[in-house]
């Protein structure tokens, strides 16, 4: 029976042990994105002040898994046990504008990603070419 006992308690501390990573890598996931990360360090040129921005996007998943169990074959029951868990996630950031603070106002120019532009023509273009043949076929 004792050895049950320490056999459970060993499976409790490794539960524990697993919490104390999760808990430490979300710290570390939101922790990007503070607002530090989102406004960077200003830029100063005489009366001008450049402040440069970005949106910050976390993502983060996990999943943990214990169980035990006891061998009802064997005459001596036995208790059998075991636990995982695993994880990811990501930090995405890109920059959106650039606030300008000078003795004529202050003014916001964003930045365009010409990348993102492209990419979305091109998949809207793929989408009609497709419609348009599978249109043409149906005749």
């Amino acid at each position: 029976m004792s050895e049950k006992i320490g056999q459970l308690a060993e499976h409790e501390m490794d539960i524990d042990e697993s919490y104390t990573v999760i808990q430490d890598t979300m710290e570390k996931f939101l922790g990007a994105a503070d607002v530090d990360a989102v406004y960077g360090e200003p830029l100063v040129q005489g009366d001008v002040t450049i402040l440069p921005t970005a949106e910050i996007l976390s993502l983060a998943g996990f999943g943990i898994g214990s169980g035990y169990g006891t061998n009802q074959e064997i005459e001596e029951s036995q208790v059998g046990g075991g636990s995982g868990g695993g994880g990811g996630g990501r930090v995405l950031s890109r920059p959106v504008a650039i606030i300008v603070n000078s003795p004529e106002g202050v003014y916001i120019e964003p930045v365009i990603d010409v990348t993102k532009i492209a990419l979305a023509a091109l998949t809207a273009t793929g989408f009609m070419v497709g419609m348009v043949t599978k249109m043409l076929r149906s005749r």
